[in-house]
């Protein structure tokens, strides 16, 4: 269910809410004084920062161990030997995870599968989550051809006004936004692309270590 995120601080940025499901945006906003709740909040930006996903799931899951934990604390139970019983538990986890785990990468067909599941269970408490099977086959597709590479600085998304967001594609290749002029074809085959980080207006080249000298002004015109 999605939160309406209301600033409770006067000043330009009061007037501005924020709907939103996301735990990491959520945690953020919270002005807390708790030294439990801080931690629930670093625990959720390191999260967001290192896998991207699962907030909600370790501040749920982090509260719940903190919660049990003050039951034992209670008991009269050191703090060292709760701590030694969670990592023993996180050690037997990671454990069974491996026992249960399979590696498909060598079948790439079924290796875009898993991709698309993962993506898929990302989608499902976004709001694309009706249309996540679209969504996760274009990230997945994206994401396969860096071939390898865990930039994803290269994978650019471009927004446009109007339309919905079921057209959105995936294209192969570079896409510039350019007006097309009176007179000028919108499609060619078979052509050869410049491509150039100067503007091609002449009266917009701009000159990088050159010295342009005239005699008279009759050379400038």
């Amino acid at each position: 269910m999605d939160k309406i995120l209301v600033p409770i601080a006067a000043g330009p940025k009061s007037k501005h809410i924020n709907v939103t499901n996301d735990g990491a945006t959520i945690l953020r906003s919270m002005h807390v004084d708790n030294p439990a709740a801080k931690i629930l909040i670093g625990i959720s930006k390191t999260q967001d920062e290192e896998v991207g996903d699962g907030t909600t799931t370790v501040a749920v899951l982090a509260g719940e161990l903190l919660r049990e934990g003050e039951k034992l604390v209670h008991m009269r139970m050191h703090p060292q030997t709760i701590i030694n019983g969670w990592r023993m538990a996180r050690d037997a986890a990671k454990s069974k995870l491996l026992s249960l785990a399979r590696d498909n990468s060598t079948n790439l067909e079924k290796f875009k599968e898993d991709l698309i599941n993962i993506a898929k269970t990302t989608l499902s408490s976004k709001l694309l989550t009706q249309d996540k099977q679209h969504f996760a086959e274009l990230a997945v597709d994206a994401v396969l051809r860096l071939k390898g590479s865990t930039n994803l600085s290269y994978i650019q998304v471009i927004k446009k006004l109007g339309g919905s967001i079921k057209e959105s594609f995936l294209c192969d290749g570079l896409i510039l936004e350019k007006e097309i002029s009176v007179g000028c074809k919108k499609s060619l085959k078979n052509c050869k692309i410049l491509a150039s980080n100067t503007p091609m207006d002449y009266d917009k080249i701009k000159i990088y270590g050159t010295r342009v000298r005239v005699e008279s002004l009759s050379q400038v015109q």
